[in-house]
């Protein structure tokens, strides 16, 4: 009973909201659904309303000029970044762009970093050896911020997947 107790307020604090539009695009774009439920709760804490101080929008906190990049690239005809707060929208191109880093990046971890801080920035922190020692992978992080996102992506992740993927 206890377990069962925990399992439920766990799932309060960890929900897995829009589930449905989480599942069929992370599979559309070969993500794994339970790092975009991470992702989503690191961003907006699932509030398809969040607006950033950077002007980051909905749930996976899409900013106006990517939303404009990945509208054009997902040939999206009906873009506005006011849409950007309707769940299904920005969870679709939220996903299209992880894949599109996914693609670049391979590493799920450059992937997460690129999310936050832009794909220039990581090409940048590889190609420098403070940052890399092989050019592939990060033994550190510049921005504070990029580096606190990514270790709560991955603990957000690890809590998802356990709470879920029975």
């Amino acid at each position: 009973l206890l377990i069962n107790l925990s399992m439920f307020f766990a799932k309060k604090v960890y929900p897995l909201k829009y589930s449905e539009s989480i599942f069929y695009y992370s599979n559309k774009n070969n993500l794994d659904p339970y790092l975009v439920a991470s992702i989503i709760k690191t961003e907006s804490n699932c509030n398809p309303n969040a607006v950033s101080n950077k002007n980051a929008t909905g749930l996976m906190q899409i900013t106006p000029e990517t939303g404009k990049w990945i509208a054009e690239q997902m040939k999206i005809n009906d873009f506005s970044v006011e849409r950007l707060h309707e769940p299904e929208l920005n969870i679709s191109m939220g996903c299209w762009y992880l894949d599109n880093l996914r693609i670049e990046f391979k590493d799920i971890e450059l992937v997460i970093a690129a999310y936050n801080a832009g794909r220039g920035n990581v090409q940048k922190w590889l190609k420098n050896s403070e940052h890399s020692k092989d050019g592939q992978n990060l033994h550190n992080i510049p921005f504070e911020e990029t580096d606190k996102y990514v270790k709560k992506v991955k603990v957000n992740y690890k809590i998802y997947k356990f709470l879920y993927d029975r």
